[in-house]
């Protein structure tokens, strides 16, 4: 996969329009190609995208790795908390992990924070 993923900072409601928006086009037959993941407030946001885990989104963009261990040894970082790091950026959608390795889907984020 390539491509953009949407990162917002907005309410459950925002969400729920997204969806409905994407599922009108859809029943209209025009194909979504677009990926969105909300956080409900830009702690959570920023903590998921700390420098050190955009620095590792990065790498592993370019390098995907077979396993932690080579991922930690080639960002010369703690494997422990390479670990961590992983584990917190799969289960928020933005790296993927199974038995061929880890990889980072997507070319580049975007991020928005609403205002209102």
């Amino acid at each position: 996969m390539s491509g953009t993923i949407n990162l917002h900072v907005g309410l459950i409601e925002d969400m729920g329009k997204r969806f409905i928006g994407a599922w009108h086009k859809l029943e209209q037959g025009t194909a979504v190609d677009e990926t969105h993941l909300t956080f409900l407030d830009l702690e959570t946001m920023v903590s998921t995208l700390s420098p050190k885990r955009l620095a590792l989104l990065r790498h592993v963009r370019q390098h995907p790795a077979e396993n932690i261990a080579t991922l930690a040894k080639s960002l010369g970082r703690d494997y422990k908390r390479v670990h961590e790091d992983v584990a917190a950026l799969v289960h928020a959608g933005l790296l993927e992990r199974d038995a061929q390795g880890i990889r980072a889907p997507y070319d580049s984020v975007h991020t928005e924070v609403s205002l209102v």
